[in-house]
């Protein structure tokens, strides 16, 4: 199998694209084979992107209350989860939370709101934010995740200087419905065909870990890369207590970072982002993601917290990675701390 995962790279480097049986295959490897399979994605990883990583950074400019039923979300309608709530901050608010991901070194911006879909006047608020934040930071991205668009709001989302517009398909077809009525899959594919349209980057992924077979984590993939999605962040479900999914603990780290290498033979030359739930599902694991992903969240995400920034950008630097837009600057050593307690003490051990 180790040398099936070279090769399969190798076809991959020479500009042919795997089957899903091929997907299928490289998901539902044995762990015995991870670091082999590791070591094969990242070759895919380095031809593309070297060893840059972006980081994104997300701004939830309104919380909870959403008319929506997505089975996973700690904001949708009949959630328990005991979560933030608040409607629209105010402009000079957002822009000071984007500035708080900048100064960490952001080199994207995700501008989120909760609901169904943006009214005319949420579209204005956010454009009037965008329009602060380029004005301070010109060479940052602005990325928008207001839920599905009418017609028109994506031109003027771009015009007002939105780079990207995040709208996730969240699973595959076939399992949609089993996690949301409330809309439709084929309302997710409009929204992402408005923002290309309109002249968008593409940016749709996917949460895993709501009881989907391998099978369809396949079909999700398959779907974005023919989604022409640009940037496809990965998702691990935090099950909140008070959702329909509370204790629906379906992962384990070498399940996640199988998704996320084959996610990297898939769309090799997508931008790949670790997602919410990484730090509680990857656990020890998340150097070995970011060998095969390019892109990471800092710091907190919509309803969960994250963790520090510090250990974020510590991750990324000390695997050899460099930041896209910040100059690489040493990691500075821990002081080590002195033995007080276990043998010799009357303290309980370390252990």
């Amino acid at each position: 199998m180790t040398s099936w995962f070279y090769d399969l790279a190798e076809s991959v480097l020479d500009g042919h694209a795997i089957t899903e049986e091929q997907a299928l295959r490289l998901l539902t490897a044995d762990d015995d084979d991870l670091v082999s399979l590791v070591d094969a994605g990242a070759r895919i990883r380095r031809r593309h992107f070297g060893m840059t990583v972006k980081v994104n950074y997300l701004v939830d400019l309104k919380s909870g209350l959403c008319p929506e039923n997505c089975s996973y979300c700690s904001q949708a309608l009949g959630s328990q989860a005991p979560i933030l709530k608040y409607s629209w901050l105010k402009t000079d608010e957002a822009v000071k939370q984007a500035n708080t991901g900048i100064d960490g070194g952001a080199s994207r911006v995700c501008l989120v709101a909760s609901g169904r879909g943006p009214g005319n006047r949420d579209i204005d608020r956010v454009t009037d934010i965008v329009t602060q934040l380029k004005d301070d930071h010109p060479e940052v991205e602005v990325c928008a995740c207001l839920g599905l668009l009418k017609d028109g709001q994506a031109e003027t989302l771009r015009n007002a200087g939105v780079d990207a517009y995040n709208h996730n398909i969240n699973t595959a077809e076939s399992f949609h419905d089993t996690i949301v009525t409330s809309h439709t899959y084929s309302d997710r594919t409009a929204t992402i065909a408005k923002s290309k349209a309109a002249g968008l980057s593409p940016c749709s992924g996917l949460i895993v870990g709501l009881g989907e077979s391998s099978e369809q984590i396949v079909e999700a993939l398959f779907a974005l890369k023919d989604l022409d999605s640009a940037s496809i962040p990965i998702n691990f479900l935090v099950p909140f207590d008070g959702t329909t999914m509370e204790g629906q603990w379906n992962l384990t780290p070498t399940q996640c970072v199988k998704i996320v290498a084959m996610a990297r033979f898939v769309c090799p030359d997508r931008e790949i982002r670790l997602a919410g739930g990484r730090e509680i599902h990857l656990r020890s694991l998340p150097a070995m993601a970011l060998h095969l992903a390019n892109s990471i969240f800092l710091g907190d995400y919509l309803t969960a917290e994250g963790q520090a920034a510090e250990e974020d950008l510590a991750l990324i630097r000390d695997n050899g990675f460099t930041i896209i837009g910040q100059v690489d600057t040493p990691t500075t050593a821990a002081t080590p701390t002195l033995r007080r307690r276990g043998a010799g003490t009357q303290q309980t051990a370390n252990a």
